[in-house]
């Protein structure tokens, strides 16, 4: 921390930072789990409403703070509003700042999906954002495309936009570029196209063998006009198509050739992320499920053991709670999505747990991982008080991790009162560390809905985050002061643009979030 304290600080200033560090703690959680969609409990508008309050407060208070959540584990759709805020909002800030933003907003649009940035790019053109900052930051954005032929033909509108926006020169001539300015803004001005994929698109007009050569989304669009079977559609385009396309038509393309034991066509699930992977498996029936067994286990705990890394083994002995009952459907928007975020737990915390110190527990009372639904009642009372009886050995858990939503109705209440007298009376030395991750933004309260005051929860989005967010979690805690949180933010920044080496050979000063 570039900060110097005074000797004595005085009690207003020691309350404000534990303010301000609150403040912190709620944007962060919800920036990881609020997406501005419907949830079970809450509309889009209220989602909406309450996210965009949280955004416009914590950058007039802590704009420093602000940017530096590009360098967590939030979600795409809060980058993207952070972005786009920081931009619109340029003349609040210092040079200084705007250096540190430009260098974070560039970190994280490298790691957003490109139609997620084309679509921002197209907000700030509606919204008038065009300085001089803006504009470079979109250069180089395009200029580091592996392939802008491509975007080109699968992002057309958002590329065009683009293009416009910054006045990105297309020259005459035969150089790639100038192909592209002819394909976006003079179309059938040339005859053909050097770049093959601007040249499929050309001839799957009139062309249908050049429709599989397409990207998947474009190509279905020519299929359609073409009348082609969806069948023989899917059979051609599978080697073009990304992994997430052949998940999702893996069904489709066996249809034609549903023979009692067939086999499913290849999809390599082992290399699918764990989040990704659990809604799959949410969304197979469940006779697949059980026909599938050996292999959607192998392949969640083969994601589990590639997102626990360096962290596999480590944490002990592990207990969890994990919610299963009827709220954890989501909404028409998310569907699953909070059950699939405990199934993806409920592997990880396996890998992470000392071999055979895992026990995971549903609140429906399943003991099928693979087969769960959500069903039923809300009782994470009675399933703590389970988590925490000693296991082999007589031993207490190391760790008790509770996935939910917060909504303890069976009866209501009862989690948070056994947490707090297995706090005060049972175990004052916190030799188990309980730790509660929540799925679900809670619109009404601008937070994740905490189960009590002295246990640490923290918003979660995909299960793989899990380790880093328990690290996070701590801060809300109360064991810790604003000083270490803003440490956490310092490095996590560093890390994040690349910045740690240079400081560490003092030719960059650290970036001061508070």
């Amino acid at each position: 921390m570039n900060t110097t304290e005074s000797p004595a600080e005085s009690p207003a200033d020691h309350v404000a930072d534990l303010i301000a560090a609150e403040d912190v703690l709620l944007f962060v959680n919800a920036a990881i789990t609020a997406t501005g969609q419907r949830e079970f409990r809450s509309g889009a508008a209220d989602q909406q409403l309450s996210l965009d309050f949280l955004h416009t407060y914590v950058r007039v208070n802590y704009r420093r703070v602000y940017a530096a959540s590009l360098a967590l584990d939030i979600n795409h759709h809060n980058a993207a509003l952070i972005v786009r805020r920081l931009l619109e909002t340029a003349g609040e800030a210092s040079p200084e700042e705007r250096r540190t933003e430009g260098r974070l907003i560039a970190a994280r649009l490298a790691l957003l999906p490109p139609p997620r940035v084309y679509r921002l790019f197209g907000e700030l053109r509606r919204a008038g954002v065009n300085n001089r900052r803006t504009r470079a930051i979109m250069r180089d954005w395009l200029a580091a495309r592996p392939d802008l032929g491509h975007d080109a033909v699968k992002y057309r509108a958002g590329l065009k936009t683009a293009a416009r926006h910054i006045h990105l020169p297309c020259p005459e001539g035969a150089a790639p570029l100038a192909e592209v300015g002819a394909f976006l803004f003079r179309p059938g001005r040339l005859p053909r196209y050097e770049h093959g994929l601007l040249d499929a698109w050309r001839r799957a007009h009139y062309e249908q063998g050049a429709v599989a050569e397409l990207p998947f989304t474009v190509a279905e669009g020519f299929a359609a006009k073409h009348g082609m079977k969806r069948e023989v559609f899917l059979k051609r385009a599978a080697p073009r198509m990304t992994r997430l396309e052949r998940l999702r038509t893996q069904e489709q393309r066996t249809a034609a050739d549903r023979r009692p034991n067939a086999p499913a066509a290849p999809v390599d699930l082992t290399v699918m992320p764990l989040t990704r992977l659990a809604l799959y498996v949410l969304s197979l029936g469940f006779e697949q499920r059980a026909e599938r067994r050996a292999e959607l286990t192998g392949a969640l705990r083969a994601a589990a053991r590639r997102a626990a890394g360096a962290h596999a083994g480590s944490w002990g002995r592990v207990h969890a709670v994990l919610d299963d009952s009827f709220s954890s459907s989501g909404s028409g928007q998310k569907r699953r999505r909070p059950l699939a975020v405990a199934l993806a737990c409920h592997h990880l915390l396996e890998a992470l747990a000392a071999p055979g110190a895992y026990r995971g527990l549903w609140t429906s009372g399943a003991g099928d991982a693979l087969l769960v639904r959500p069903w039923g009642p809300t009782p994470l009372g009675m399933r703590v008080l389970d988590a925490l009886e000693p296991g082999p050995g007589g031993a207490a858990p190391d760790r008790l991790v509770i996935v939910s939503d917060g909504w303890d109705n069976a009866p209501a209440g009862l989690a948070g009162e056994v947490l707090r007298v297995w706090r005060r009376r049972l175990d004052p030395e916190r030799r188990t560390a309980v730790v509660h991750v929540n799925p679900v933004y809670d619109a009404e309260g601008f937070d994740v809905r905490r189960l009590a005051a002295g246990v640490a929860t923290a918003g979660i989005r995909d299960a793989e985050d899990l380790p880093a967010l328990v690290e996070i979690a701590r801060f809300a805690e109360g064991r810790t002061g604003p000083a270490e949180l803003y440490a956490y933010l310092d490095r996590r920044v560093a890390r994040f643009t690349g910045e740690a080496e240079a400081e560490a050979e003092g030719e960059a000063e650290g970036v001061v979030v508070r």
